[in-house]
This record gives structure tokens, C-alpha cells and sequence, in this order.
């Protein structure tokens, strides 16, 4: 269906894609993986108009082609559902779902038609939200089914996925994968980019595997590879961090209660969060971080998120680029700003070489690819979650956050992360861990609480935690 052949792409003197052939089949999922950094986001970019290669050729439907733009290729049968998500806030789920092509009656948009056509699309994803909903107002996970929807309501020839189920809970990724089958079924070819080598090697029938711009395996077939192979083949000689949990005394009090919602957590424990969408367990995060009213420790909790970064808090969000980061300065200012501008350390005026200094260290410390005056916008998403977490270590927290810390990541920048946030705790700060990853909840967590309707329906020890028994937890006894 499309064909890529020697595509090659430069920024200035780096190459980010170098000679990579590529074929996307009628009738068949070919997924592509490689750490951040690796030129995944570079080829999805060329394959969807977004970008033009320096070298190499396309063709769809074995004829040339040169996509102009995103546009072109849309018109042409090619569509993209991005890792970054690009619904528009203010205006309604329809009008997200219909941006350019909205049905009409005479020259007047058609709600009943528009809607007619979109009930059937978010029917079969489970997204289950009113059409004149705001955009803005759905949860990260709706939002990227919504971004889904979209893409399909264009009966897409070839359909590009990139990172799809980054954001979605594992009852959502099962519909996706329903979904997925349908339209192989229909002879559709898809692209799936994706972090999580379990899920590529259940869904597709090939696999490419980038390691710096390059293919280190090709098409191969996905019954010929496993997981240690992939893993291998993305990380070349460099291997997995590794890092030690220490166990943590049962009988230390507690240094965080919220008592609304009867949950506490003892200095150097890491407590896991999980719940389906809406069950409650977010609203543990909320309140600690200013974001929500409630009782913490006795008291009310912090009045606002300020109020709470000062009483020591760190809270890292599962949205980094609307409310982790500003995209538009350099890594250095980032790093800084809850050091310097909210809890005013290093005094009122802007030492820029400072700043730049602390900045290069997190930057060797968490193997951040770029250098402090690079703009955050020109990361990696691996590496610009990492930047998210570099302010905080700065800060040094007394309590750390942390919603979905890994999403949008690569197996090497994740087992980097999972060693920070066990360090942490290690010097005995409280962790709050809620992830939409049921595997990263057994890694992490000394202990995890499953919520249902704003409740703990469920308290799960080290030793008792596996993917099946949260799975268990989370959907026992629950009706919609």
C-alpha cells in the first residue's frame, strides 16, 4: 500500500533517518520501535506529509508519490493519529472529530448528520462522551480516542498510529486492539509505533527496529523475534539500568494521610494508585498538589498548587507539554524554574550561569540527550519527560507525585526513570505512584491501592502484586 525506500533526513549536522526502507501492507499491522531519539517520530513525519525526506523515494499503491503536506496525504488515503495530542480544547467532541470536512445542509453545518456519522466510530472505541462535550473538559485518555476517532471517520487506506495507548488504561488498549483487527480485516495497512514491545509483538505481523536513524532489523516477522531480541536489537551494547528496591519497615508511621480518602504513605515507601477511569485514585494527586480541596494530615490540603510546591511537593504530570513544561525555552530555564521562581532559591536575580551549570549536571545525571540551551520543543519526548523530572530533583521534594511518569517512553529511558524515582525513595521520601502501566505498578510499588467510585476497594502488598490480580481488583464487582 506505501512503500519507502533510502529515506534519509538531516538537521543541520545530525541525521535522524538514514537509508530506511519500509513497507506497509494491505491487511496488516508493521509496527516500528526504537528508543527515544532513534528516528521514529522523523519517519512517521515523512510517511505522513509532515516532513520531507533529503533522500529516498515513497510510493502508494506502487505509483510515486510526494506528499506536499499533512493535508495531501489525508486526501490521498494516509492519516495520523500523532503521540502528541492535537484536539482543539475550546471547541466541541463533533467538531474535533469533523475539523475541515464537517457534513452540511446547504451552507450550514449538520449536528444530526455529523453526529450520525461519529456514533457508530465512537461506539466501536468505547469512548462514551457527549458530542457537545468540550474537548478540553475529556480526560488525556478520551482525548486520544477522541484523536483516534478522527483519523478513522476518514476511512483511512493506511492508518499511521503513533503511541496510541500511551495515555489509555488497559480496558481502553483492549477495544483499540478489537478495533485494530477490524480494520486489517478491512484490508486497511497500518503503521503502530509504540514503547510497549509486549503489545507490538501481540498486534503486529512485522516489525522494523530503529536504533540511531537506522533499521537494525527490517520487516522482520514478529513470530521470529522475541522480547529479549527486540530489546536487544533497540539498545545495541548499551544495557538496561538496573536498580535495588530496599524493603521498607511496615511499622514506620506514616509522613503523608489523606484522610478523605484513607490513604497514607511512610517515608522511602512508594504506594501505587489504580483504578479505571473516574475511580477516584487521581484525586489522591489532585489534593496533594493543590489541585483539589480536602484533608491532608489533619489540616486542609494545600489551597493551590503553588501553596503546594512550597510546602514541598513535587507532582510530575501525565501531560507533559500542557502542564510539565515550557516548550519554547531552553532545558536550563526549565530545570530551574521551581527552584528559582517558586521557591526562590539562589536569590531575586537571574544567574544564568548558575542555572546553565545545575542544568548540565542533570543532564549528564539523567542522560539527557541534548545540552542545557537546546529547546525543550527539539526533544525527544523520552528526554523531555526527563526534563520534567530534572526540576523536580533540583527542588529536592519532601513528597514526589507522580501521574503515568513513564508514558511515551522507550524501555531504556524507563528502567533510567524507574532508578531515579527508587533513589528517591531510597533517601527516604514518600512516593504517590498512579500509572495506566499495571506493570510498572508491580516494579515500583511496595504496596498498591485499587480505587472503585472514589473509594479503596482494594490493598494490594509487594507480594500479592501481579498485572492479573490489579486487573482483578480494578473490574471486580464493577458495573458501568
Amino acid at each position: 500500500m506505501l512503500r519507502a525506500t533510502g529515506l534519509t533526513r538531516r538537521y543541520g549536522g545530525v541525521t535522524a533517518l538514514s537509508e530506511v526502507d519500509i513497507v506497509l501492507a494491505p491487511g496488516e499491522v508493521h509496527a516500528v520501535v526504537g528508543e527515544n531519539g532513534a528516528g521514529k517520530s522523523t519517519l512517521v513525519k515523512i510517511l505522513s506529509g509532515v516532513l520531507r525526506p533529503d533522500a529516498g523515494a515513497l510510493s502508494l499503491n506502487g505509483a510515486p508519490v510526494t506528499f506536499s503536506s499533512a493535508g495531501d496525504a489525508v486526501g490521498r488515503g494516509v492519516s495520523l493519529v500523532a503521540q502528541e495530542l492535537a484536539v482543539f480544547p475550546d471547541l466541541t467532541v463533533v467538531e474535533n472529530l469533523f475539523p475541515l470536512d464537517a457534513p452540511r445542509r446547504g451552507p450550514l453545518l449538520s449536528f444530526r448528520r455529523m453526529a450520525a456519522r461519529a456514533a457508530p466510530v465512537l461506539a466501536e472505541l468505547g469512548l462514551d462522551v457527549p458530542l457537545d462535550a468540550r474537548a478540553g473538559s475529556l480526560s488525556l485518555a478520551d482525548q486520544q480516542l477522541l484523536e483516534i476517532g478522527r483519523a478513522l471517520l476518514r476511512d483511512p487506506a493506511v492508518l499511521i498510529l503513533d503511541e496510541p495507548t500511551s495515555a489509555l488504561p488497559s480496558e481502553a488498549v483492549d477495544r483499540l486492539m478489537v478495533v485494530l483487527r477490524k480494520l486489517v480485516s478491512r484490508g486497511v495497512a497500518v503503521l503502530y509505533v509504540s514503547h510497549f514491545i509486549e503489545e507490538v509483538l501481540r498486534i503486529a505481523g512485522r516489525v522494523t527496529v530503529l536504533r540511531d536513524g537506522r533499521a537494525v532489523l527490517a520487516g522482520v516477522d514478529t513470530a521470529s523475534v522475541d522480547l529479549d531480541g527486540v530489546v536487544t536489537a533497540m539498545l545495541g551494547d548499551r544495557k538496561l539500568t538496573s536498580y535495588e528496591r530496599r524493603p521498607v519497615d511496615p511499622d514506620r508511621p506514616p509522613a503523608v494521610v489523606v484522610d478523605d480518602l484513607a490513604v497514607a504513605v511512610a517515608p522511602g515507601e512508594i504506594v501505587g494508585l489504580a483504578g479505571l477511569q473516574g475511580a477516584g485514585h487521581l484525586t489522591v494527586l489532585a489534593m496533594l498538589s493543590g489541585r483539589a480541596r480536602g484533608r491532608v494530615n489533619g489540616a486542609a490540603a494545600p489551597r493551590s498548587p503553588r501553596a503546594a510546591v512550597r510546602a514541598g511537593t513535587a507532582f510530575v504530570p501525565s501531560d507533559r507539554k500542557r502542564y510539565g513544561l515550557m516548550l519554547d525555552k531552553p532545558v536550563w530555564q526549565n530545570t530551574s524554574v521551581v527552584a528559582w521562581l517558586a521557591l526562590g532559591r539562589g536569590g531575586r536575580w537571574l544567574r544564568r550561569r548558575a542555572h546553565v551549570s545545575a542544568a548540565r549536571s542533570l543532564v549528564t545525571r539523567l542522560r539527557i540527550s541534548g545540552t542545557p540551551d537546546d529547546l525543550v520543543s527539539s526533544l525527544s519526548g523520552g528526554n523531555q519527560q526527563k526534563v520534567v523530572v530534572a526540576k523536580w530533583l533540583l527542588s529536592d521534594p519532601a513528597l514526589l507525585l507522580l501521574d503515568d511518569p513513564t508514558r511515551g517512553v522507550d524501555v531504556g529511558v524507563r528502567a533510567e526513570m524507574h532508578g531515579v524515582i527508587a533513589a528517591m525513595a531510597a533517601e527516604g521520601k514518600p512516593v504517590l505512584l498512579a500509572s495506566t502501566d499495571l506493570a510498572e505498578l508491580c516494579e515500583l510499588c511496595d504496596r498498591v491501592l485499587v480505587f472503585q467510585r472514589g473509594r479503596v476497594v482494594a490493598r494490594l502488598t509487594r507480594a500479592e502484586l501481579s498485572e492479573r490480580a490489579l486487573s482483578v481488583a480494578m473490574n471486580a464487582g464493577f458495573t458501568a
